[in-house]
């Protein structure tokens, strides 16, 4: 099968859902801790960046990133496919001149309610999604640092009131993304529970209201991901 690379940022932000639907659109997702990553895209017909709890120029406690944001600047290059989750999407952004800021204010638990923005009409990712829009795009987040200046060259594709910036495009394809489609809903459930008390957050009724919209949410992440396994392929080609 055609292989992608997978970047393990952090040992709690996993594949999730992509462990699954890579291998069901026919890409074989490589797993490769940040530590271990290779020196070039060689061999990769894709690169997906998972997410993690710092920030992506945070060399002095993760020494990896330098060569992340190198890997990310030769998939942009080369005109790879490339999927940034949250510190992903963020990495993404930080490499193509666009703000990430640490403590935004734009903290978001849980599923969220998102709006696909006129721009995404033809987008490969977020153009025919389920329920869009005529429904919100309902997606797992779990965020404090966000993305606050969007890159010079980007396109915009979904916005929220509490977080503008959740996912865009770089050229045709490179996406970023604040949210997790790879995270089940059934996870927020064995969120840190003490860490979100600090927050003021009951992790019960968090857990509960991501279990509302599941369904949508499960639908709408398989089409996303869809997407990008359908550009992924075209460009194999």
């Amino acid at each position: 099968m055609t292989r992608v690379l997978v970047v393990l940022n952090s040992p709690t932000s996993l594949m999730g859902r992509l462990e699954q639907w890579l291998p069901e659109a026919g890409l074989e997702p490589v797993l490769i801790p940040g530590a271990e990553l290779p020196e070039n895209l060689d061999g990769f017909a894709g690169l997906v960046l998972l997410g993690g709890g710092f920030m992506p120029d945070d060399d002095l406690h993760h020494p990896f990133l330098a060569r992340e944001r190198r890997l990310t600047t030769e998939a942009l290059d080369a005109g790879l496919p490339l999927l940034g989750l949250c510190l992903g999407g963020q990495l993404l952004a930080h490499v193509t001149g666009g703000g990430v800021t640490a403590q935004s204010g734009e903290t978001e638990r849980g599923m969220c309610a998102l709006t696909v923005l006129p721009a995404a009409a033809a987008d490969p990712l977020f153009g025919d999604l389920p329920g869009i829009p005529d429904e919100p795009l309902w997606m797992i987040e779990n965020h404090e640092d966000s993305v606050t200046a969007l890159p010079p060259s980007a396109t915009l594709l979904v916005s929220s009131g509490e977080c503008p910036i959740q996912a865009f495009r770089v050229g045709e394809r490179a996406w970023g993304l604040q949210f997790h489609p790879e995270a089940r809903p059934e996870r927020v459930a064995a969120w840190d529970e003490a860490a979100l008390s600090e927050q003021g957050i009951d992790r019960a009724a968090l857990a509960a209201a991501a279990m509302v919209h599941a369904a949508e949410n499960e639908a709408q992440s398989r089409a996303l991901i869809r997407g990008w396994t359908d550009v992924v392929h075209q460009t194999a080609t």
